[in-house]
């Protein structure tokens, strides 16, 4: 079964175990079902690091999930080589995040042969916070549209950094790894339970780290956790725009330089995969400290290796945010 635009889930993941769970081997429609050696193993592709996590959490052995963009690639602005859309074409199911952060998928999808594919869009059933400030660098249309008003507008993708939010997306990872593989359906759903139970134990943190907080203000290069400072009631004060290589203006930079001057803010935030530069010359300026605040764009295979994943990046970033948020 395929899907050519984003997928949403509807059924809980109780109802689908209860649904599914007699399926079995006598599935004969199943992508990929009965599948037990490596070569025949349910062939996931997911986007980006986020997607990647979730679903390995997911599938753990009973799918074979590859990731195509690697830590350093600007996931904004990206375009899939040639291989690339190759390896999405042999895929029995795709995952990706949503069209607003993955923009060059629906032109992809549209090129190729779907009808034995499962699509999946990760953030189908969340609703996307509206931006206003500076577009996608690659959206030049929409760009030179708002030129005339003097301002860009466009929605924020950054959903998976909100965990409760990340729960979602688990949610529909799994719904649709059990339709795709019907004889490990099981499976992915008891799978998910387990890690949405670690998802809400991260959510009790960020919770209890900020609750009482007086100072509630944090400064971040990239405009990347709008969700999270919606959840935690906090206020994210971005450098750049959604896109952590846009540049912002001076007037823009001399606005904030006086914010962070009149408040004691004491950190600016910047992530570790993208270019510091702007976010040092207004901590040089203002002479506050530096400190990593990831949006998990990108996590590399050397990190991945000694343990770093979602779970433990987020506990990273929670300390980090303790720095200002107190």
């Amino acid at each position: 079964m395929k899907r050519k635009r984003c997928m949403k889930w509807t059924l809980s993941l109780l109802g689908t175990t209860a649904l599914l769970a007699g399926c079995g081997a006598n599935n004969e429609m199943a992508v990929g079902g009965g599948a037990d050696t490596e070569k025949d193993k349910l062939q996931v592709v997911t986007t980006f690091y986020p997607m990647y996590d979730f679903t390995k959490q997911v599938a753990q052995d009973d799918a074979d999930v590859s990731l195509l963009l690697e830590a350093g690639m600007e996931v904004h602005s990206f375009e899939p080589s040639s291989q690339m859309i190759a390896e999405i074409q042999d895929a029995d199911v795709f995952i990706y995040n949503s069209p607003e952060m993955e923009t060059w998928v629906p032109d992809v999808l549209a090129s190729l042969d779907t009808s034995d594919m499962l699509v999946i869009c990760a953030s189908e059933a969340i609703t996307l916070l509206e931006y206003e400030g500076e577009a996608h660098a690659h959206d030049h249309e929409s760009e030179e549209e708002d030129a005339e008003t003097g301002h860009t507008h466009t929605v924020d993708p950054h959903v998976w950094l909100d965990p409760v939010l990340a729960e979602t997306e688990v949610t529909a990872i799994a719904e649709g790894l059990a339709q795709a593989d019907a004889d490990h359906a099981e499976n992915y759903l008891e799978n998910a339970e387990t890690y949405i139970g670690k998802l809400n134990e991260l959510d009790e943190a960020y919770r209890a780290a900020f609750e009482g907080a007086e100072n509630r203000t944090f400064v971040t290069q990239h405009a990347a956790f709008a969700y999270l400072a919606d959840r935690y009631d906090l206020v994210q004060l971005a450098i750049t725009g959604l896109n952590a290589e846009t540049e912002p203006s001076a007037a823009a930079l001399a606005t904030l330089s006086d914010y962070v001057k009149a408040n004691n803010i004491s950190h600016i935030y910047f992530e570790n995969n993208a270019s510091s530069q702007t976010a040092e010359t207004l901590a040089e300026e203002v002479g506050v400290e530096l400190a990593v605040l990831s949006p998990l764009e990108g996590i590399t295979k050397e990190d991945q290796e000694s343990g770093s994943d979602y779970i433990s990046v987020m506990l990273d970033n929670l300390e980090a945010l303790k720095q200002s948020i107190n």
